[in-house]
């Protein structure tokens, strides 16, 4: 059975379902963030095209995965990169190419927004998606990811919302 699968932008009048998407997402990786900053980060994101991209894949008129994606500018690719924060598709419509089809138009998106490279992370537990993404001419960096947080206060959101 053939599913059509549309692609398009999600627009602040997606927001619930994009939110409800990534938590699913960080969830099912056990990385943990209050609901408040969830869509604080999310707000940031749809419906601002320096920031970034939120693109929404569409089946039977319902979401069913999401790719976020937030833009920067590094001196290691030289110029504006692209960094695929998360790309989910919900568990019982995996490996069914929805998940490359959303790639290829984030990929495009951020060609589009004139970014260079895209950057992402794979935990090392989820070794099934590296295939897809080495299909599509990513490559492994021999590198860890480290992180600290800055700044527990964000405007609008009170520390506690942060763990």
């Amino acid at each position: 059975m053939t599913m059509e699968i549309e692609v398009r932008d999600a627009a602040p009048a997606d927001l619930g379902r994009v939110v409800a998407l990534l938590a699913a997402q960080l969830q099912e990786h056990a990385i943990p963030i209050a609901p408040e900053a969830l869509r604080y980060a999310a707000e940031g994101l749809v419906g601002h095209a320096e920031r970034g991209a939120v693109l929404l894949a569409w089946a039977e008129g319902e979401p069913v995965a999401v790719a976020a994606m937030s833009y920067s500018w590094t001196l290691e690719h030289g110029g504006p990169i692209a960094w695929l924060d998360e790309l989910y598709v919900v568990p019982e419509l995996r490996c069914r190419g929805i998940g490359g089809r959303l790639l290829l138009a984030a990929m495009e998106r951020a060609r589009t927004d004139g970014r260079i490279a895209m950057d992402l992370e794979v935990e090392t537990s989820h070794v099934r998606v590296e295939g897809l993404y080495a299909r599509e001419g990513f490559r492994p960096l021999d590198r860890r990811h480290w992180t600290r947080r800055l700044d527990r206060g964000v405007p609008h959101l009170p520390d506690e919302h942060y763990i």
